[in-house]
């Protein structure tokens, strides 16, 4: 049984290598490592990968997401999945974060099952494909069923603030179960309404400031100063 610690937990989503070399120099707990802003995230470079894990200690989790748009996959990009978790395992990934959601934007029971059954002894991450199901009671019980240790989720709202009553509902009645890490939009301006809010102490940001490219080590730092 997962024993929720309620230790903060921050984790920074980085998009490309300048941001994930800054936030695994900072005071971020973990990374979230993918290719594609503009996508929303999607599998990163391998090579980039391994330079980031030969060179510096906080963990790597990996995005496993062939494609942008719908979580809807072929049975092409489903069988490139499968292959990448191997190859990224392989080189010492830390953890994966996937979502495969079937045609009726409800949760691929089959199809993540085969992935976790790939990562193996590896955390699993079910990423916001989790916000677009219908019932998001019934997909948080069944991510708890399949085996996933964590679920990234904005409450099924655009963002994490609109989204703030669910996610308060979810740490309520599943955060012993399942880490619940908040993610849309959660900025340092934000962190501490939705901390006292939702009472969750898990929280992914891309620390992205407004008009900016690339993370800030400023940003982070605040981050994690207002989420501990």
């Amino acid at each position: 049984k997962f024993i929720h610690n309620k230790k903060p937990m921050l984790e920074i989503a980085c998009f490309e290598i300048t941001s994930a070399e800054t936030a695994m120099k900072s005071m971020a707990d973990r990374i979230e490592f993918c290719a594609h802003f503009e996508l929303g995230g999607t599998t990163p470079d391998f090579y980039e990968f391994l330079h980031l894990k030969r060179t510096y200690k906080i963990p790597i989790y990996v995005m496993i997401r062939p494609k942008g748009g719908p979580f809807f996959y072929s049975e092409a990009e489903f069988i490139q999945m499968k292959s990448s978790i191997i190859s990224f395992k392989e080189a010492g990934a830390d953890g994966f974060v996937f979502g495969i959601l079937d045609s009726h934007n409800e949760i691929d029971e089959a199809k993540n099952a085969e992935l976790l059954e790939l990562a193996g002894e590896i955390p699993c991450t079910f990423h916001r494909a989790f916000d677009r199901t219908s019932d998001l009671e019934k997909s948080i019980e069944i991510l708890i069923k399949l085996g996933f240790k964590t679920v990234l989720t904005s409450g099924g709202k655009s963002d994490a603030i609109k989204g703030k009553e669910n996610l308060k509902n979810l740490i309520e009645k599943y955060g012993d179960q399942i880490e619940i890490l908040i993610g849309g939009g959660v900025r340092s301006e934000n962190i501490s309404a939705l901390k006292k809010l939702t009472g969750g102490t898990s929280f992914h940001s891309s620390a992205i400031l407004k008009y900016d490219t690339f993370v800030t080590e400023g940003e982070i730092k605040k981050l994690k100063q207002l989420s501990s």
